[in-house]
């Protein structure tokens, strides 16, 4: 056998040359879509490329992109990581202390920033320690960008004037390709690092037929950041199939979404939950379009409510499919794929859960003794997950906690039936102990998702004198709607224990979300134990 390296590099070479047709596709201010084939991006990604070696990156220098869905980003993710550089993706809707204390941990050394993003990285930017060339896409300002002994210039100026072909170095399939951090909802956010050889087997395990089945008919929406977790791994299964990537640059909202989904007819999108509820609603609330291109919605980031798959496909012919997988797993662990046999109530039972691992990921239980129990679809423990993309360290982070003989420790709390379905009933720091048994917030918040007047909810545990923990759950009703607390309980009653019950309500405008899109429930807690929340007692 040959001694083929699996490299990025790999993935590009294969888009830009075998699929040189196929195109990528960014959502403009002004609603048109600027179209870049494949082939283009490839002769682009070998300038920067050249450009960036230009600049002083000749190792595996970490460069920085801060950026929205759109060529110029899928142009860096070919070029950094192929050249031998590392693509360190940073996330706008972070705090400005949390992107200094990441770039300087990552020892970022270019940045490349969307223009509409250099204002957020002009604040920052004087504490950026080993910075020394910030790039800027969209022809805007530079002169709040500059300082001394920085350089600042526009990103076609750039890569203007170099070579279109690059030759792409033979690199380690183990070394660094990119790396993204952790949310940081608890302590400083992690650093986790994706090979070359990782990125290619999670690209193929995107492709096949029991991921996301990404074949050259297909074009992709790439709702989820690019600075998520490598997009969900969605831009390097679509280079290497050879699907059209339609991109939604800065534009997240229902009505572009619902625009750019009618006029650009793609068949594969992604992206978590709140998204696709306000699609839905979007749609409810205003008939006509037609997004029936769809055929596959890969949605994860937290538990997708069985109300809204039922809605998108029953009013809108498109098929929401739950998967589950986190930062540290590249993102794709597992995906709710019932068998074809499998119909009615039990169908759908098994769409609910978080799904089987893809071919190549390992799951276990284990319980707070440290022992594996049974996947029966009954005992309940810690997932625990391995396979060939999931990180098996921290960078610079020991973090010895977090694995377990190989396995990586993923915080969540569930049970895995005979099948191997997986279903979470909570994280383990979300999960409530009331009077020695727990209660899922999760379950909770899946069945107040489903009442008709609720738009959003979400559950945390608070403190009670004489069961030490009890659920409170904050509500976001829906606009014209009006729900009491009393009728809500009803809702729950006979769906759940009724020792579950929540005593507590709370009504808010919104909740708040981490800068991922889950429910940020170390801050509800917080503003709980302040007194910020208006708690209604029943």
């Amino acid at each position: 056998m040959m001694n083929v390296q699996l490299t990025t590099a790999a993935i590009l070479r294969h888009g830009a040359r075998v699929h040189a047709t196929a195109r990528v596709r960014t959502l403009q201010p002004d609603g048109s879509v600027r179209t870049g084939t494949f082939a283009e991006v490839g002769r682009r990604s070998a300038q920067l490329a050249h450009a960036l070696r230009a600049c002083g990156v000749v190792g595996d220098e970490r460069v920085a992109t801060l950026m929205w869905n759109n060529q110029e980003h899928v142009e860096a993710y070919c070029a950094v990581p192929s050249m031998g550089a590392v693509l360190h993706t940073l996330n706008p809707r972070l705090t400005p202390e949390q992107l200094v204390y990441i770039a300087n941990h990552a020892d970022d050394r270019v940045v490349i920033v969307d223009g509409t993003l250099a204002p957020l990285l002009a604040a920052v930017l004087p504490q950026l320690a080993e910075v020394h060339t910030v790039v800027v896409t969209g022809g805007v300002d530079l002169a709040p960008l500059e300082r001394d002994g920085l350089t600042v210039v526009g990103y076609d100026d750039f890569i203007g004037g170099h070579l279109e072909t690059f030759e792409w170095p033979e690199l380690d399939e183990l070394s660094a390709a990119a790396m993204c951090y952790t949310s940081g909802t608890t302590g400083n956010p992690k650093g986790v690092a994706y090979s070359h050889r990782s990125t290619y087997l999670h690209s193929m395990a995107a492709c096949a037929a029991d991921g996301l089945s990404v074949t050259g008919d297909d074009a992709i929406l790439a709702i989820v950041p690019m600075f998520h977790a490598n997009a969900w791994g969605l831009v390097y299964a679509a280079l290497m199939a050879g699907a059209d990537l339609v991109m939604p640059e800065r534009f997240l909202q229902a009505e572009p979404l619902v625009r750019l989904i009618s006029s650009e007819r793609p068949t594969i999108a992604g992206a978590v939950p709140t998204i696709w509820s306000d699609v839905l609603n979007h749609l409810d609330s205003n008939p006509g379009h037609d997004i029936s291109s769809l055929g596959l919605v890969a949605c994860g980031g937290s538990a997708v409510p069985l109300h809204l798959m039922k809605a998108f496909q029953e009013k809108y012919g498109v098929q929401i499919v739950q998967a589950w997988g986190m930062t540290e797993t590249s993102p794709l662990a597992a995906i709710a794929r019932p068998p074809a046999a499998v119909e009615g109530e039990e169908h759908w039972a098994l769409r609910a859960s978080q799904g089987r691992p893809v071919a190549g990921v390992e799951l276990r239980l284990i319980d707070d003794d440290g022992n594996e129990v049974p996947h029966d679809g009954k005992s309940v423990g810690e997932i625990q997950v391995r396979g060939p993309w999931i990180t098996g360290s921290y960078i610079g982070d020991e973090d010895a906690e977090k694995f377990d003989d190989g396995w990586l420790r993923t915080g969540d709390v569930g049970r895995i039936d005979e099948r191997s379905f997986v279903t979470l009933t909570d994280r383990a720091k979300d999960v409530i102990k009331s009077g020695g048994e727990w209660i899922s917030s999760v379950e909770l918040e899946l069945l107040l998702a489903g009442h008709p007047d609720v738009l959003e909810a979400t559950v945390i545990g608070v403190p009670d004198e004489k069961w030490q923990e009890r659920p409170l759950a904050v509500i976001v009703v829906r606009d014209g709607s009006e729900v009491t607390p009393s009728q809500l309980r009803d809702f729950l009653e006979g769906k759940v224990a009724k020792w579950w019950l929540p005593e507590r309500w709370c009504f808010v405008p919104d909740v708040p979300k981490t800068s991922v899109g889950k429910f940020d429930k170390k801050l509800l807690r917080a503003r709980h134990a302040d007194g910020d929340l208006a708690v209604i007692d029943l």
